[in-house]
């Protein structure tokens, strides 16, 4: 180590392993690449080279003191980086999963849940096949490659080693972890409507025909039309989905206001 040290200089090896700490922060953090069903060692390789491609990118200037106690803050910082990007992006596809649970309560569908593979937690299945949908809406629309480009330009934008959290941060994640609410209640209503419009008529055949069986004929027509419901507001679903997913794209260049 200490040969290369010498034969490459301090700072360039220095600036190559916070540039590593920044793209793991990619891979560990940022939806589609941080998908628990990648094998680790694809993970680091696809980090490594990706590192050596984008060292030319650099700046020459370092902005970290060769201190043990700098450069361990410059390394959390960078991490931070890709942690804090990875929430405001992953809160957006959390608006799917929270849509999902509200349908699955509704239809009856709770106790039909899978673990995800993601978070390792369990979620209705509604939840899970809305999440993967909106996974390859990203994919789609070059979502993942946003999320490389704005890594790239991170690196002129805000130099290694020099991020440190700011209060408009926390204010933003604050006001997303609000719209994740209200937005998947929006994403829901459709269902949700329908379903208590089924409820009243179900209310009033009970009271005008006793012999109505609720449990036989009811919760089958409910879910029955809870999923055409669904499968009709699908598209519009991902549009809203799509949209607050750019928006959230966009909104990752605070983290560059110093």
């Amino acid at each position: 180590m200490e040969s290369l040290v010498k034969l490459f200089g301090e700072g360039q090896v220095i600036l190559f392993f916070l540039l590593f700490a920044r793209l793991s922060g990619l891979f560990a953090f940022f939806p589609f690449y941080s998908h628990a069903n990648i094998p680790l060692s694809i993970k680091s390789s696809i980090t490594f080279f990706m590192v050596i491609f984008l060292f030319p990118l650099l700046p020459p200037a370092l902005h970290v003191n060769a201190t043990l106690l700098n450069l361990s803050l410059a390394i959390v910082g960078e991490l931070l980086i890709g942690f804090v990007a990875g929430l405001f992006l992953t809160i957006t596809i959390s608006i799917l999963q929270m849509a999902g649970m509200q349908i699955s309560f509704v239809m009856g569908f709770t106790m039909a849940s899978v673990v995800d593979p993601q978070t390792s937690t369990s979620i209705p299945l509604l939840s899970q096949m809305l999440s993967l949908i909106g996974l390859m809406v990203i994919l789609a629309f070059n979502g993942h490659h946003q999320m490389l480009l704005f890594i790239a330009d991170s690196l002129t934008l805000l130099p290694l080693g020099s991020f440190y959290p700011q209060t408009n941060i926390l204010t933003y994640l604050l006001k997303a972890m609000t719209g994740m609410f209200v937005y998947g209640f929006i994403l829901s209503f459709p269902v949700v409507g329908f379903s208590l419009l089924l409820d009243v008529v179900f209310g009033m055949l009970m009271k005008t025909m006793p012999q109505f069986n609720l449990l036989v004929i009811g919760f089958p027509i409910k879910i029955m039309v809870s999923l055409v419901v669904l499968v009709a507001i699908l598209a519009s679903m991902m549009l809203i989905f799509k949209k607050e997913f750019i928006e959230a794209l966009n909104h990752l260049t605070i983290l560059f206001v110093r």
